[in-house]
């Protein structure tokens, strides 16, 4: 279970420097390791569900708005389920740090803008373009808390493209 706080915590080299991260954020927290657990699984299982509910209901007639609604619900609620292991303020910080603003910003703009489409536009092509921004935004952020996956990524993208 330690290992698995390490790796979430995402600070491992700066452990030694400032104490045990983990430690710090479970005493500074009324809730307990395996309950932020359980809270994040939850949340990213249901955020999961309405992801794909919301692709389900894109083919019904006059689904796009339903499309919209669910499938940004769905992103919003799995991003917002790493806020049960890290807190609301550090993941904030960590969103908004310098190897992540970019990203950040197209995905929000991109969840915005769907949901804009979705209810004013009403374009299915416009709204799946917009979520597709939106997945690619939202794995590109994603790669930034592995180290040198973004690398990777970069690499079998251009062996693609040569292929």
């Amino acid at each position: 279970m330690d290992k698995l706080r390490k790796a979430l915590s995402g600070e491992e080299q700066e452990e030694e420097e400032r104490g045990n991260i983990i430690t710090q954020v479970v005493d500074s927290s009324t809730l307990s390791w395996s309950t932020r657990v359980k809270g994040f699984a939850i949340c990213f299982g249901v955020g999961f569900l309405f992801s794909i509910l919301g692709s389900a209901l894109f083919f019904l007639p006059k689904g796009v708005i339903l499309f919209g609604i669910f499938y940004t619900l769905g992103n919003v609620m799995a991003l917002s389920s790493t806020c049960f292991l890290m807190g609301p303020m550090n993941q904030l910080k960590k969103m908004f740090s310098k190897t992540r603003i970019v990203a950040t910003i197209i995905m929000f703009t991109a969840l915005i803008l769907t949901l804009v489409a979705a209810f004013a536009v009403k374009k299915k092509a416009l709204t799946l373009l917009l979520v597709i921004i939106q997945f690619l935004a939202m794995t590109w952020y994603s790669l930034s808390y592995i180290p040198y996956a973004r690398d990777a990524a970069k690499k079998c993208f251009a062996s693609c493209i040569d292929a």
